[in-house]
């Protein structure tokens, strides 16, 4: 059979049609994939738009890249790995892990890998949407947005940065053909990447600038190599590594009552931070310059043992100045110094609360996620439906993001949810489900009540948490076992339904070419 297709990119091409398409395959997406495989269900695609598994800990292979999660709570509770090698995990460990997942559930061959999604967008005549990628054209009854959201490397605007000769790279595109040894390198940036980078490539280069526009809150970095008898026990003993993954758990969520719950108890990590920051930098003047204005917690808290020594280091600066413009081969700041350099990492962060995936996604109104975020800020319910966007759910959406524990707790809470979602939808045999606007409202309401009493709000910071409206749209603003009881069941009576016609009615859902 045969049907129009409204969106030019998949017009005269032949079109998929699946029952759900997942955009996305980071651990978001890959535990949906699994999650769906083991219900039986069978027609679903994802769409990713790397090579391979794995989102970010893919893209970023940057020199120290790792997590600041403990190893045993970084993973899938259906599949804990009793073989890390430490406490904390580094970047190439982590990558394997998800691999090796993939295999193990045997999802590979439900991915369409190096398919960057052009667009997506919803047909109200067909009720489906309808797909463009690199890969051709899709449709589906339901699509799940899985695409993270440090995804999208957020390239600083300065003047004449694309006049610069040497070498330029964003830390989430890591040059390796480029060899910085005996370089005068710039690191623009003070985050999470940064400061696993500035000790990693401190040593090599001949001079490194480092330039900060916010001084970071440190922690240590509890980290140690696991020992053999450990790892046996993780292996061999029953309940071993459930029991470890449950206490690193249990201590981390107690920070969410300083976090989000009573501020004035986070003075005694400040404590702690101000103590590590005497003992490791000697020079009362750096140390002056690296002192955090604001509140810990306030941004996202760091943890490193290196970083301070490495700044400390006599082949390197930091530099508080803003940067005025970039030449072809020196950074000048608006103190009017000129710094010469041959290489410049850019460690700026990612688009969060702006992802150029948004203007990407139209909904039954024809609106993108770009615009409808433009005009109420991004808002969502339970950061896994938004109004407006029928047939669609989203993994890391709204206010789904943590500043203390494991994203991977929140990615199985929302999978609970989105899987019994899609299973809703089928039992029921619904032709349409879209949030209504007024339940949305409501539940983003007592987030922002919640967030107003939160370190975030009350800390004295700006950061990458708050959109353009002022309001922390990022980070969960409770325990984040109460966010796996608010989704542990889909609760369809938040949400407009539509009942599709007779299986006996329905379209073919097989390969059709498009006229």
């Amino acid at each position: 059979m045969s049907r129009k297709v409204t969106d030019k990119a998949v017009a005269n091409q032949t079109v998929r049609h699946l029952r759900t398409i997942i955009i996305g395959s980071g651990f978001a997406g890959l535990g949906l994939a699994i999650r769906l495989t083991q219900q039986g269900r069978d027609d679903f695609l994802v769409l990713e738009r790397g090579s391979d598994v794995g989102g970010t800990w893919r893209d970023n292979t940057y020199p120290g890249a790792a997590c600041d999660v403990p190893s045993h709570l970084y993973s899938y509770s259906f599949a804990l790995n009793p073989d890390w090698s430490r406490s904390f995990s580094r970047q190439g460990e982590i990558q394997s892990y998800i691999q090796a997942v993939a295999e193990k559930y045997n999802v590979r061959d439900k991915h369409v890998f190096d398919c960057d999604v052009t667009s997506a967008r919803w047909n109200n005549d067909t009720a489906r949407w309808e797909i463009s990628s690199s890969k051709g054209g899709f449709t589906a009854d339901t699509i799940v947005s899985a695409v993270g959201a440090l995804c999208e490397p957020n390239l600083p605007d300065i003047k004449g940065i694309n006049s610069f000769e040497g070498e330029i790279f964003h830390s989430a595109r890591w040059n390796h053909d480029s060899d910085l040894t005996g370089k005068r390198v710039a690191v623009i940036g003070t985050g999470a990447s940064a400061i696993q980078i500035v000790p990693a490539i401190a040593g090599k280069v001949s001079h490194l600038d480092v330039y900060q526009r916010t001084a970071p809150w440190l922690l240590p970095r509890l980290d140690r190599p696991y020992t053999l008898p450990e790892r046996l026990a993780f292996k061999h003993i029953p309940g071993a590594q459930r029991l470890s993954r449950a206490a690193i758990y249990a201590i981390r969520e107690t920070q969410v009552v300083g976090l989000a719950k009573v501020p004035a108890l986070m003075r005694g990590f400040e404590a702690l931070s101000k103590a590590k920051l005497q003992f490791e930098i000697r020079d009362p003047e750096l140390r002056k310059k690296v002192t955090p204005d604001y509140r810990i917690g306030c941004k996202r808290m760091l943890i490193s043992n290196e970083y301070y020594p490495a700044l400390d280091r006599d082949n390197v600066d930091v530099v508080t100045d803003p940067i005025a413009e970039i030449r072809t081969n020196s950074i000048v700041t608006e103190d009017g110094t000129e710094r010469e350099v041959d290489a410049i990492v850019v460690a700026t962060g990612f688009h969060v609360t702006d992802s150029p995936t948004y203007q990407t996604i139209f909904g039954r109104d024809g609106r993108s996620l770009t615009e409808v975020f433009d005009e109420i800020g991004q808002q969502g319910y339970k950061g896994s439906a938004i109004a407006n966007y029928p047939n669609m759910f989203f993994l890391l959406g709204p206010n789904v993001g943590l500043g203390h524990t494991s994203m991977v707790y929140m990615i199985e809470s929302q999978i609970n949810y989105i899987a019994d979602a899609l299973a809703t939808f089928e039992n029921r045999n619904l032709r349409t489900v879209e949030v209504r606007r007024d339940a949305q409202d409501s539940f983003n309401a007592g987030l922002q009540r919640k967030l107003a009493k939160s370190v975030w709000s009350t800390g004295g910071c700006a950061s990458w948490y708050l959109d353009k409206h002022g309001n922390n749209t990022t980070l969960w603003p409770d325990f984040t076992f109460e966010f796996r009881r608010i989704t542990k069941r889909f609760d369809i009576d938040a949400y407009d339904t539509t009942t599709a016609p007779a299986a006996s009615d329905r379209p073919d859902l097989k390969v059709v070419t498009a006229q």
